[in-house]
């Protein structure tokens, strides 16, 4: 496999931009052939935050890189639990349960994520709100 497939930087892939952001997968089957999982960097602006949403037949781990905000994740009988991140924390989502975050704090908030299988992340592309920006942006 080349270097590039083993270190790769949010602005060497193409994004997933969306109105309350953007996801920049740079790991994925697509990007360097990972099988088991894919992950990348997502960007909140401050003030905005993705919907309640899942991901079937998937587990979703995020680490808050920086800034704060609200993540919520439905517990087994399918109650919210809401708590305030922030810089270092890991947020673990089962299998196929529903959560969101939002961006609560003045600055930009950065998260990268992983999602295991790959591939729940591709329905992404179906939102309606949905741009695939080219990389550096």
């Amino acid at each position: 496999m080349a270097k590039d497939a083993y270190f790769i930087y949010p602005k060497d892939v193409s994004a997933f931009g969306f109105d309350w952001g953007k996801l920049s997968l740079t790991v994925a089957p697509e990007v360097n052939g990972a099988s088991r999982f894919s992950g990348g960097v997502v960007d909140l602006p401050s003030g905005k935050g993705h919907a309640r949403h899942n991901h079937p037949g998937a587990e979703e781990i995020i680490f808050v890189i920086s800034g704060e905000g609200e993540q919520m994740v439905e517990d087994e009988n399918g109650d919210p639990i809401t708590t305030r991140v922030g810089p270092g924390c890991t947020v673990y989502v089962p299998e196929s349960r529903f959560h969101s975050t939002k961006n609560t704090g003045a600055e930009p908030m950065q998260l990268f994520v992983v999602y295991s299988p790959a591939g729940p992340e591709l329905a992404l592309r179906e939102l309606p709100d949905f741009r695939l920006l080219p990389p550096g942006s």
